[in-house]
């Protein structure tokens, strides 16, 4: 049965065409996912669909026969209702005939009690107030008599959802469920209900999401918004991927031949042929469409940021018996942890079990109880937090990075420009000039990413990263995260990201308590279901009790690390002398660079930059070597 068919739909905003002329079929039991950079149209063709936008051009045919159910970031409701309230006000039979039972019960109306027992029979509607305290209970969500005014934002987005769902189950007509980031705000137990849920059940989705584990569980067909085209893949998100590397050696291969053409014909033009027949007019146009195809712009930025971040000394971060409480919430209790140098680390838990706090703790932008912490000496945190982007409303995109510095230094000297290192992350030069109010939320939240690693921090702090992020803004993250030096912590829901990233992972399991797992995400949910986690992090703390029994010895070790020969010592102050000129003279070298213009002078200082470099690095070297 078709649902949706769509024919050379169109939509732009002011200049920014963001489709052109794409077509599309939606049918029963179709589990479709949208993969897009944000602000390219993902939401607005959700909108369109459910009538809430309207396309340029083109037209949308929706059978008679079916309801379209949305699940939109922005949910409306009026604050002063109860949760139960909330989700009574749907508008269907079942819903209506539940609502009539529950009157009639409260009445000595046999009549009315007639009535109602028969449309609940009509409706078959018995078994949906089971199937929505189920729901509501698998959200989290357990007290329905909370006015939705006193929820935060994460249990409203908790609440429409569990709505939905409801109201997917009450219509036992034909249901297309459009769902726009659905696990934004669930946990993860939450999440794996969700994907358990929608994969077994029999609905035809169309849904936006940046999580690839639930994307490759739940749905089997992806569409890929791209260069205001729309692109069909029949399979997972890896069959996704691979099909669009084909797609664009393919589309190299085509410029390429365009490209030798264009020069062959560009001659020709050149002459300047007078368009006076059928044959040359012909000949012109064709000249003009090959040079648009050899023109087309498909080079991706694969610079591999190994930026030259403030080198780490040997004192990282050192975290010793810290306690916390929120009255009687106690959230942290004699948590201690030593933070090594490239260390990546997850930490997990439910909602409010104190991840949040943790972060702000270690940053010093929250007071502890008892405990102590020490921060070395050359740590610069960058922290990623849920809160959002600051900025001027009129200010652009290129002058909000431009404030921060108008290059980024790379690794080995090398550097590369404010608007270079936007485009890394997906921002073309037309929204690089465009107001940042004029970005999307996603695009917003993509920047708010970009001001954090531009400030070249040395220690990344992420809450909630993944959130209203795109996939392939994520992938260029992961890959950025892959190559850092830095130490990393990260709090997220998102499955894949997590095992892509981190080493170790700190799970916040309440009261207090918070367990260290060496592994991946997976790993340690698996370790947790199959009830083997506590033997591990129990032979953790055997090998911890036995290096406090035995201080003498390390004590006497780290005596030996640290103790120095006079020529050692020596060496280390001229190395510490020599550093800081060795990086002024490199910086003066770049500067000369960036300013000159002939060849010769460049081929001097060029190499003059590489051997300054050598011995840079090879100082950087020793001087670890005589600090450990």
């Amino acid at each position: 049965m078709n649902y949706v068919s769509a024919e050379n739909l169109t939509k732009s905003y002011g200049l920014k065409v963001l489709f052109n002329d794409i077509s599309f079929h939606i049918n029963e039991g179709d589990k479709i996912a949208i993969v897009a950079k944000n602000g390219t149209g993902k939401s607005t063709l959700l909108k369109i669909l459910t009538g809430k936008e309207i396309a340029d051009s083109g037209t949308v045919l929706i059978n008679k026969d079916i309801q379209v159910v949305l699940f939109d970031q922005e949910i409306d409701f009026e604050g002063d209702v109860t949760i139960e309230e909330f989700m009574m006000s749907l508008d269907s039979a079942p819903i209506l005939a539940l609502k009539k039972y529950h009157e009639a019960l409260h009445t000595e109306d046999a009549n009315a009690m007639e009535n109602a027992i028969a449309e609940m029979e009509i409706h078959k509607a018995w078994d949906l107030e089971n199937e929505m305290k189920q729901i509501l209970s698998q959200l989290k969500i357990t007290d329905l008599d909370a006015k939705m005014k006193t929820l935060s934002g994460g249990q409203v987005k908790r609440v429409a959802l569990a709505k939905l769902l409801v109201e997917t189950r009450a219509e036992h007509r034909h249901t297309l469920l459009i769902m726009d980031e659905p696990t934004n705000h669930l946990d993860v137990d939450m999440v794996e209900w969700l994907e358990n849920y929608l994969s077994k059940a029999m609905v035809t989705l169309l849904l936006v999401t940046h999580d690839r584990y639930f994307l490759d569980a739940v749905c089997d067909i992806i569409w890929e918004l791209e260069d205001r085209n729309l692109y069909l893949h029949n399979g997972s998100y890896s069959t996704y991927l691979e099909n669009k590397v084909i797609r664009e050696e393919n589309m190299n291969a085509t410029i390429d031949k365009a490209n030798n053409l264009y020069r062959k014909e560009l001659e020709w033009m050149r002459r300047q042929p007078k368009a006076r027949t059928t044959k040359s007019k012909s000949r012109i146009d064709a000249f003009y469409e090959t040079e648009k195809v050899a023109k087309t712009d498909t080079r991706k930025q694969n610079l591999e940021l190994d930026f030259e971040m403030k080198r780490l000394g040997k004192k990282i971060l050192e975290l010793k018996d810290i306690d916390k409480s929120f009255g009687d919430n106690t959230l942290l209790k004699g948590f201690s942890y030593s933070f090594q140098r490239g260390e990546k680390v997850g930490i997990v838990g439910k909602n409010g079990a104190g991840k949040s706090t943790l972060l702000n703790i270690i940053q010093q932008l929250e007071p502890f109880d008892n405990g102590e912490i020490e921060t070395g000496e050359t740590i610069k945190f960058g922290y990623f937090s849920q809160k959002g982007l600051t900025y001027k409303e009129d200010e652009t995109v290129i002058n909000f990075i431009k404030e921060i510095g108008e290059n980024f230094p790379l690794a080995n000297g090398r550097t590369i420009s404010a608007s270079q290192f936007l485009r890394l992350f997906l921002f073309d030069d037309q929204t690089q000039y465009s107001p940042i109010y004029k970005l999307s939320g996603g695009e917003k939240r993509r920047l708010h990413l970009m001001n954090v690693l531009y400030r070249n921090p040395n220690f990344l702090i992420f809450d909630e990263p993944t959130n209203d992020l795109d996939l392939p803004t994520l992938t260029v993250l992961e890959n950025f995260l892959l190559n850092f030096q830095g130490c990393v912590i990260i709090v997220s829901h998102d499955r894949y990201f997590m095992d892509r990233i981190v080493d170790h992972v700190l799970a916040f399991e309440g009261d207090g308590k918070i367990k260290d797992f060496t592994g991946n995400f997976s790993e340690y949910r698996e370790s947790r279901k199959s009830g083997t986690i506590n033997q591990k992090v129990e032979e953790a703390d055997k090998s911890k009790e036995q290096q406090k029994q035995e201080p003498e010895t390390i004590n006497q070790q780290t005596t030996i690390k640290k103790r120095l020969s006079f020529k050692e010592q020596r060496e280390l102050e001229t190395i510490e002398k020599e550093m800081p000129e060795l990086e002024e003279q490199r910086t003066r070298i770049m500067e000369s660079l960036n300013n000159e213009t002939e060849y010769e002078k460049i081929a001097v200082l060029s190499k003059s930059l590489e051997s300054t470099t050598e011995k840079l690095e090879e100082m950087e070297m020793r001087w670890l070597e005589l600090q450990m």
